[in-house]
């Protein structure tokens, strides 16, 4: 269970992490690194700064002290054995110094840890074993250290319960500078306590202060940098949903270009077998009737009476089923024409042909650019759709309707007839239609609505 929970746990920070921006991993990471830094330079301040105060406070107070310390102690050091005229005079003398008041109690060092003089009478003559401020002073540096733990020699200085300063100073002989003696001085300082708590207090205040100065401009510029990235990534994101949704539709759209063009390509070929067929049964068999005719003429024999017209009848026949085929295959010039003036000429071309009236709705807003193609496949549609309807429908309330915009475009050719039969296949032109259109990139469609059958597509111009 406990392991579940701990997986559990695991898996949420990685989570988090994983989800979390990049200024709030700066502020978790660099507030870590932040705090330990500030806690080790703080201590390293403080801890120095109370070192250099203890030390420049015992260096005045040693100076101080030899001054009286040195003649009485040289003067009375008659070997290495306890003096009783050294503690008399120091006794008389001591009380009569300016930090008498301050002075907690002293010792006079010889050499091995001897203690040769001190206030508490009980350590005269006793060895102790030299402790490192001891050593130092032996050595000829002034020691001191403040508030430490209590040793043997001096456990009822610390007894006091007061905040001690104890100060190690070695004493030199005049002539030879040689070390004589250490003095070991027991000083009341509440000031000095006070004065290390405020240093330890500003160099904290200081540390922190510029620490978190420093952490929250850093966290300012990053969450200012994060931002940019998470907008640009977010941008960039869509751009890239763009794309993909650009490239799968570009995908459908060359798909449905390569149906048409081969749609349009059968088509074509179907056009062409139409013609073929129209002109064969039509115009050429007029043609071959009146061929035969004048070859018989032309072989000598007589024309029999009204002959010759029905020759002539049928070269007519011929001439003008060709025309009609010929201008069913021939567009008028569209290459100056709007998209509102297109629909117009096919609608007026087909009630030139058909005396039924069609109803011409121009909704479109604008003038939107036309490529050629566009131009061709807008006449053919409406010229188509007003041929079905006036085939199917009996031109039934027969309505044409353009909208749009700078765009898109939309034409729709409505009749008010029965429609189709349900099993109704399109016929060669509405596949061609459907052809033209998708190969334009476009939509075509038939539908019932409202009672009506609407013929309509929508491409982009």
């Amino acid at each position: 269970m406990s392991q579940r929970v701990g997986m559990k746990q695991s898996f949420s920070a990685t989570r988090f992490w994983r989800d979390a921006s990049l200024s709030t991993r700066f502020a978790v990471v660099g507030g870590v690194v932040l705090a330990i830094f500030m806690g080790l330079a703080g201590w390293l301040l403080a801890d120095r700064i109370r070192q250099v105060v203890i030390r420049n406070t015992a260096t005045a107070a040693a100076f101080y002290m030899d001054s009286f310390l040195h003649p009485l102690v040289e003067d009375y050091i008659p070997g290495t054995q306890p003096s009783p005229a050294m503690r008399r005079a120091l006794s008389e003398v001591l009380p009569a110094t300016g930090m008498a008041e301050r002075i907690v109690s002293y010792k006079v060092w010889g050499k091995g840890g001897l203690v040769i003089a001190a206030s508490n009478a009980d350590l005269m003559g006793r060895n102790f074993p030299p402790s490192h401020e001891l050593s130092r002073a032996w050595a000829g540096q002034i020691a001191a250290i403040f508030e430490d733990d209590a040793e043997e020699e001096d456990r009822s200085e610390h007894a006091l319960g007061l905040p001690l300063l104890e100060i190690y100073s070695p004493i030199r002989a005049d002539w030879t500078g040689e070390i004589i003696a250490v003095a070991e001085l027991y000083i009341a300082d509440p000031a000095l306590k006070a004065d290390l708590a405020a240093a330890r207090a500003a160099a904290w205040a200081g540390v922190g202060g510029g620490g978190l100065a420093l952490g929250l401009i850093l966290y300012v510029i990053v969450r200012q940098g994060s931002r940019t990235i998470d907008r640009q990534r977010r941008d960039l994101d869509r751009q890239l949903e763009d794309l993909r949704r650009l490239s799968h539709r570009n995908g459908q759209l060359r798909a449905r270009i390569q149906e048409a063009a081969g749609r349009a390509a059968a088509t074509t070929e179907g056009g062409l077998r139409r013609i073929g067929a129209d002109l064969h049964d039509g115009p050429a068999q007029d043609l071959a009737y009146a061929r035969l005719r004048l070859d018989a003429l032309d072989g000598g024999s007589t024309p029999q009476p009204g002959e010759l017209a029905a020759i002539q009848q049928a070269l007519d026949r011929a001439m003008s089923e060709i025309r009609q085929i010929s201008h069913g295959l021939a567009l008028p010039e569209l290459a100056h024409l709007s998209a509102a003036a297109i629909p117009r000429l096919a609608v007026e071309a087909h009630q030139a042909r058909c005396p039924t009236p069609v109803a011409l709705h121009m909704e479109a807003e604008g003038d939107p650019p036309l490529s050629p193609g566009l131009r061709i496949c807008l006449f053919r549609f409406v010229q188509e759709g007003l041929n079905n309807a006036a085939r199917h429908a009996g031109g039934a309330e027969l309505t044409v309707r353009l909208q749009g915009d700078a765009d898109r475009l939309r034409v729709t050719v409505s009749d008010a007839g029965p429609g189709p039969a349900p099993d109704h296949a399109p016929g060669l032109g509405l596949r061609g239609l459907r052809d033209r259109v998708e190969s334009l990139g476009g939509r075509f469609g038939m539908e019932r609505r409202d009672g009506r059958t609407e013929l309509w597509m929508e491409v982009e111009t």
